[in-house]
């Protein structure tokens, strides 16, 4: 898992170019079950910024941190100078200031889990709020979503990110969820879905797809073998679900 969530800065020009961003409605999600204005917020894992430029745009006072230099640079390129860049995995953040709102997009799965809690709990105020969500893009339609994982199947079974504490699909709550409710340190933990439906060339979902770290690791050959594969069976434009996986705890 260390290996894939540092494998983003060796393509962090092209996530930024075709990892699609968050809708404004978003923000809502997490300002309405804060019931109060969002001051202050620390982003873990930054990235390039695409969630940054939701909260930052809302008016929050953002810090953005993470550990990747390259992802960090890209990110400085496309944000206000207002935004405070930290380049730290979230381990290593300093504990001294308490925010608002702590949130994590699409990067909670990549930091270790011994002490989790403790250390978020120590960084949201009382009262304050933890947001983790994001956005599993896949093909909308399942007959071509099928036809591309056979296609990619001899180079890459499975190209997702596996639930970090093993909690099955099916299951009503979905991890990071599932942690909070056994957490001391949070309450009141919800889940929630915001639609967001996408269409893209289908050359560009392939760019999107380089930047996925189950084919970043790939060897150069068999991840351009596996893409032209992919490429193969779609049509020319795709429809993506891309829908955002939202979950709120409050800090006790």
């Amino acid at each position: 898992m260390v290996e894939r969530a540092l494998s983003f800065g060796t393509v962090a020009e092209t996530y930024e170019r075709f990892r699609p961003g968050y809708p404004a409605g978003l923000f809502e999600v997490v300002r309405s079950y804060a019931g109060e204005a969002i001051g202050t917020a620390l982003e873990v894992g930054a990235g390039t910024g695409k969630a940054t430029r939701v909260f930052a745009g809302a008016g929050v006072a953002v810090t953005a941190s993470e550990p990747d230099a390259a992802m960090l640079g890209e990110l400085r390129k496309h944000l206000p100078a207002d935004v405070v860049t930290v380049q730290a995995a979230f381990e290593e953040l300093p504990l001294e200031t308490a925010y608002d709102l702590v949130y994590s997009a699409a990067a909670l799965h990549w930091t270790k889990p011994e002490g989790r809690w403790e250390r978020m709990a120590a960084l949201v105020r009382p009262g304050g709020v933890f947001a983790s969500f994001g956005a599993p893009i896949q093909l909308a339609d399942p007959a071509l979503r099928e036809a591309a994982r056979a296609a990619r199947a001899p180079y890459l079974a499975d190209d997702g990110v596996p639930s970090p504490d093993g909690t099955s699909a099916d299951l009503p709550m979905q991890w990071p969820g599932t942690e909070l409710e056994q957490s001391e340190w949070f309450t009141d933990v919800r889940q929630e879905i915001v639609e967001h439906r996408l269409t893209m060339s289908s050359d560009d979902y392939i760019g999107h797809l380089s930047t996925v770290s189950a084919y970043v690791l790939l060897t150069e050959a068999d991840r351009n073998e596996a893409f032209r594969l992919v490429r193969a069976v779609l049509p020319d434009t795709v429809e993506l679900d891309a829908q955002i996986h939202v979950h709120l705890a409050r800090r006790v």
